[in-house]
C-alpha cells in the first residue's frame, strides 16, 4: 500500500467534491461490493458513571447531561437484546461500557461470558471497554471477541483541548495492545469538535502509522449534548462528513469504514453519497450508547430504495495456537498515564454540573 505523507492526504481531502467522491468510490469498488452493507447494533451494557472527562462524552460522571448511571447488564438480557438485533437485520453486535479500563473481576468475566453468547449465534462481536492489557486482549479473543473499538478521536495535538484524564499514547498502547491478543483492530474519530482540517489529516495519519492499519475505521460526526463542555459547538456540515469518509476510503482501501454518529443530522441523500464515497457500514436501532440514531424502519427503506443488501457475518480464518503463542512472547502489561493538564471548558463544565445537583438537592 502507498505511503502517504500529511500533504498528501490533505490534497486528496480538499479535491474538488465530486472528483474526490469519484476517486473514492472507484477505490471502494476495487476492493468492496458496492451493494453491500454492513448493520452492526450497539448496545451499551454499562452507562454512566465514567470517571473520565472527554469533552463529548454525555456519559462522564463529571457533567450533568441527564444520562442515567446503570451497572452492567445481566448476560442474559444482552443476548436476548443480541438476539433480537439479529432478527432486525444486523450481523454485528458491538457492546459499549463506559469504563476507563477493563479491571479484572465478575464483570469482566461477565462480558466474556456475553461474548461467548453473542458469537453462538454467529454474529460478529466487538467491544469498547476503554484501555485493556495484552493478557486481556487475549482473554477477549479466546472468548470469541472480532473486533476491539478504541478510537484515537482526533489528532494528538487536538486531543489535549478535548481529554486531560487520559494520554494520547495510552490509546495508541491499547491499540498495540489488541494486536497482541490478535483482534481485529476497529479505531476512528469524531469530526466537529472544534479541530481543523489538519487535525482530521492528522488522525488519519496516527491511523496509518500503526503496527497494522484498522480492519475497520468508525466516522462520527459529534452530536453536541447540553452539560458537555462540546454542547456549544455547531453541527457539522455534511459535506465534511463526506470528504471525510471519501479521504478514509482512499488512502485506506481495504479497510472498513463506518458511517457512525450523526446519522440523524444527515438527509437520505446525504448518506447516499457517503456509502458511494465508501461507506459500507452503519449502525442500526434508535440509539448509539446515548446519541439518538435513525430507526430501522427508516434504514430498511433507504436501503430498499439504493439497493444497498445488508450483509452476514464472515467466516474467520485465524489460527488460535498461534494467537496464543504469539501473545505469550513479551507480555507485560502496562500502567496507564492520568496527564493532569487542564482543559478550561471541561473545568467549567465540571462546575456548572456541581451547581446543578447541588440546587436539585
Amino acid at each position: 500500500m502507498r505511503a502517504y505523507l500529511k500533504e498528501d492526504i490533505l490534497e486528496i481531502y480538499n479535491k474538488p467534491l465530486m472528483e474526490l467522491v469519484f476517486e473514492a468510490a472507484t477505490v471502494h469498488r476495487l476492493h468492496h461490493d458496492p451493494t453491500k452493507i454492513q448493520v452492526s447494533t450497539l448496545i451499551s451494557i454499562k452507562t454512566g458513571g465514567c470517571p473520565e472527562d472527554c469533552g463529548y462524552c454525555p456519559q462522564a460522571a463529571r457533567y450533568h447531561t441527564g444520562i442515567e448511571k446503570n451497572d452492567l447488564m445481566p448476560v442474559n438480557t444482552v443476548i436476548n437484546l443480541a438476539k433480537k438485533a439479529k432478527n432486525n437485520g444486523s450481523s454485528r453486535v458491538c457492546m459499549g461500557a463506559a469504563w476507563r479500563n477493563v479491571k479484572e473481576g465478575d464483570d469482566f468475566e461477565s462480558v466474556l461470558e456475553m461474548i461467548r453468547g453473542i458469537s453462538h449465534l454467529n454474529m460478529e462481536v466487538c467491544c469498547t471497554l476503554g484501555m485493556i492489557t495484552g493478557s486481556q486482549a487475549l482473554r477477549l479473543k479466546d472468548a470469541g471477541l472480532h473486533y476491539y473499538n478504541h478510537n484515537l478521536d482526533t489528532s494528538e495535538d487536538y486531543y489535549k483541548k478535548v481529554i486531560s484524564t487520559r494520554g494520547y499514547e495510552d490509546r495508541l498502547q491499547t491499540l498495540k495492545n489488541v494486536n497482541k491478543g490478535a483482534l481485529k483492530v476497529c479505531s476512528g474519530g469524531i469530526i466537529g469538535m472544534g479541530e481543523s482540517v489538519e487535525d482530521r489529516i492528522g488522525m488519519l495519519m496516527s491511523l496509518l502509522s500503526l503496527e497494522r492499519i484498522p480492519d475497520s475505521v468508525p466516522i462520527n460526526a459529534l452530536v453536541p449534548v447540553e452539560g458537555t463542555p462540546l454542547a456549544s459547538e455547531n453541527v457539522i456540515p455534511v459535506w465534511d462528513i463526506i470528504r471525510m469518509i471519501a479521504t478514509t476510503r482512499i488512502v485506506m482501501p481495504k479497510t472498513t469504514v463506518r458511517l457512525s454518529a450523526g446519522r440523524t443530522e444527515m438527509s437520505m441523500e446525504a448518506q447516499a453519497l457517503c456509502f458511494m464515497a465508501g461507506a459500507s457500514s452503519i449502525f442500526a436501532g434508535e440509539k448509539l450508547l446515548t446519541t439518538p440514531n435513525p430507526g430501522e424502519d427508516k434504514d430498511a427503506e433507504m436501503f430498499s430504495l439504493l439497493g444497498l443488501i445488508p450483509t452476514e457475518k464472515k467466516k474467520e480464518t485465524i489460527d488460535k495456537f498461534k494467537i496464543r503463542k504469539s501473545i505469550l512472547k513479551n507480555n507485560k502489561d502496562v500502567k496507564w498515564t492520568r496527564p493532569g493538564h487542564v482543559i478550561e471548558r471541561n473545568v467549567e463544565a465540571t462546575k456548572q454540573a456541581k451547581e446543578l445537583r447541588r440546587k436539585m438537592k
